[in-house]
């Protein structure tokens, strides 16, 4: 029996989708979107990194990303600093540190309701079959 590949990629598009709107929600109540504690935690990851290498992280367009670290930095989450050149580095604040942290609280309870349907076993071959369908994407 051959897997339906389009029922595949529905199925994985549903869970994202789900997995997205539970967090949005979630992070609501600390006044961050999805979107924005996503690039904090990519700051955190790449402390003094360019805007074009937290968009790539992101998933988003330089100018996409560069909206959005406005709005982090007129909501006092991140700073920017004059790098090499044109360069803008980008490092978290106080107040960006505790978003994270609180979002990191909230994120906990989200996806033990998304996963649990699963069992460990099936979560761990869940994820090494995402991670080697994505290496090197």
């Amino acid at each position: 029996m051959t897997t339906d590949l389009e029922a595949l990629g529905l199925a994985i598009k549903r869970a994202q989708y789900r997995n997205h709107r539970t967090m949005d929600a979630a992070l609501r109540e600390i006044g961050v979107s999805l979107v924005q504690w996503d690039a904090l935690r990519a700051i955190e990851r790449m402390p003094g990194a360019s805007g074009h290498e937290l968009a790539v992280a992101t998933f988003q367009s330089d100018q996409a990303f560069g909206t959005l670290a406005n709005r982090l930095v007129d909501a006092g989450l991140i700073a920017r600093s004059a790098g090499r050149g044109r360069r803008l580095e980008h490092a978290l604040t106080e107040a960006g540190r505790a978003a994270l942290e609180e979002g990191r609280r909230l994120s906990t309870g989200v996806l033990q309701d998304l996963f649990a349907p699963l069992d460990e076993a099936q979560r761990a071959e869940l994820l090494r079959s995402l991670r080697h369908l994505t290496e090197g994407a």
